[in-house]
């Protein structure tokens, strides 16, 4: 999934400072996202209401879509107008995406069902093996498996000989 191929890997090759790095975008790993495939949610808790066309789920949530998986304590749940369909997803809390052996880390995240895309925020850890990317915001397109990280980015890449 998350591959370290554009960014990482053009910046240690280069020699470019975290600084220089920023606002570059990386290849998201090699499955792209089933935007369309349903959403699952499970969670210790669920609290809907009907007004504000909203449900907060609480404890334990780990929320599936096809091969990804995101995992938090609270996640509310914005249905689009008539709570037809789900319209975007706000974690918060302390958040984790996985898809195979690769994750990401951060203190909240929001996924945008119709853009198809992740924003993740604060303190975020993208790992793949022993390679690991942090910064303060990244934004993962899930249609064509790419990324965009901003905010202090800092990348560690390990060599073939280890």
């Amino acid at each position: 999934m998350i591959r370290f191929l554009l960014v990482a890997g053009l910046s240690a090759a280069l020699g470019l400072s975290t600084a220089e790095a920023q606002g570059t975008s990386l290849a998201f790993g090699g499955i792209k996202q089933d935007t369309s495939a349903p959403v699952e949610v499970s969670a210790d808790s669920l609290s809907v209401n009907q007004s504000d066309g909203t449900a907060l789920y609480s404890g334990n949530v780990v929320i599936g879509q096809g091969e990804m998986r995101l995992a938090a304590p609270q996640v509310l749940v914005v249905y689009s107008e008539g709570a037809r369909r789900i319209d975007r997803l706000e974690a918060s809390g302390g958040v984790t995406l996985v898809s195979g052996d690769e994750a990401a880390e951060a203190d909240r995240a929001d996924y945008d069902i119709d853009a198809g895309t992740i924003e993740m925020v604060g303190n975020v850890l993208l790992t793949q093996g022993g390679n690991a990317l942090t910064s303060e915001r990244m934004v993962v397109n899930l249609e064509d498996g790419t990324a965009q990280m901003s905010g202090r980015v800092r990348t560690v890449l390990q060599t073939g000989d280890q």
